[in-house]
């Protein structure tokens, strides 16, 4: 019997089918591996897909074997996860658009896959000032100290500095590349790249030869910001790849921060920009820690498992479309085959079991 990884791979090798209209295809078909040998009227019933859309599939798909590719891809990439992997990054499935396929080099960490462990992305300019590149570092290192992993793009500038800041402290960095796992992007970093395969992980959902291109990098800052609980912007113009992180943290229910600048650094007017629209500000490495809400070391490790609750069955497909952090009403209608007003009721129940809270702005999270 194939896996359903094998499925997901394939999905990922149709020219046009994307991370969104895979999760259409499994939302409409509960099953890849039932969307893989649905014919043409039944592909024709998802959201999103129409007649050529649908003609452009089937082709490819003739192609194509899932028992295939996977043992190709096994043997010429052994180290990559789909959604349907236990180790896949719990934070990350929960987005609306989870790469199908994530390619890895280094060490990956259980905990942090699971969520155990805070991973915090830092991003920013790639032509930063002293005062972005010295507080990037301060605020870095004091992250580091009080156990956090930090993400990053690998990018030039506020990126590097992250990277770099938290290896010189001795913690692990994850890196997100808009690139193959074979490719440096930029050339500068080579050294950076390979430090941090030693000391933490290089993830991408780009195969191997895919070079740089200017639409995989805002694909990639979904990742940077979905793998985190947070996203912190240091200092970033007012059109930067940063704000682009921060506004896919904003839509996956994450909190951003951001340090303020000077009015006359056009560098910092894009960090002006998101605290005008209700970021959190840094006023210092305490302030930041304090907002974080710092965990004591032991509690990142320790298997603490409470008794699950008891979730009534009418309720339980809500209840798992529910993250641990704040999740937005839009993210939970799109992961539950149910409509809005079912839904609403279906909260208002929870909420009154004491199953979960709101927060402000229409969003949801478990408490137990």
């Amino acid at each position: 019997m194939t896996s359903e990884r094998a499925y997901w791979l394939a999905w990922s090798q149709i020219s046009g089918v994307g991370a969104v209209r895979i999760q259409a295809l499994r939302k409409h078909f509960r099953s890849l591996e039932k969307a893989w040998y649905a014919n043409s009227q039944e592909l024709k019933e998802v959201s999103g897909l129409g007649k050529q859309s649908v003609e452009q599939i089937t082709e490819q798909r003739s192609r194509f074997s899932p028992e295939e590719i996977l043992a190709e891809h096994q043997k010429k990439n052994p180290d990559f996860l789909t959604p349907a992997d236990p180790d896949y990054p719990q934070l990350l499935l929960e987005t609306p658009n989870p790469p199908a396929v994530l390619y890895y080099q280094g060490q990956l960490n259980a905990q942090e896959m699971q969520g155990k462990q805070p991973l915090i992305s830092i991003v920013g300019t790639r032509s930063p000032s002293e005062y972005g590149r010295k507080w990037t570092k301060k605020i870095t290192t004091a992250l580091v100290k009080h156990g956090y992993t930090i993400v990053s793009g690998l990018a030039a500038g506020i990126d590097a500095e992250a990277h770099r800041s938290c290896l010189e402290a001795g913690g692990r960095t994850l890196a997100v590349l808009g690139t193959g796992l074979d490719i440096t992007y930029p050339s500068e970093n080579y050294q950076l790249y390979q430090q941090i395969k030693q000391q933490g992980a290089i993830l991408t959902e780009y195969p191997k030869g895919t070079k740089p291109d200017r639409g995989n990098f805002p694909a990639r800052n979904r990742i940077v910001a979905g793998l985190s609980r947070a996203v912190i912007v240091t200092e970033a113009p007012q059109k930067s790849g940063a704000l682009i992180t921060a506004k896919y943290a904003n839509e996956f229910g994450r909190d951003v921060y951001v340090l303020p600048g000077s009015l006359d650094n056009k560098n910092a007017i894009g960090c002006l920009g998101l605290l005008n629209h209700g970021a959190n500000v840094i006023l210092s490495e305490s302030h930041l820690l304090e907002m974080l809400g710092t965990m004591p070391q032991l509690d990142l490790f320790e298997e603490k498992k409470p008794p699950s609750p008891e979730i009534p069955p009418e309720l339980q497909e809500i209840w798992s479309a529910i993250a641990p952090e704040p999740t937005p009403f839009d993210l939970i209608v799109q992961n539950v085959n149910q409509d809005a007003n079912s839904i609403s009721a279906g909260l208002l129940q929870l909420e009154l079991l004491g199953l979960i809270s709101q927060a402000p702005g229409m969003r949801y999270q478990r408490l137990t």
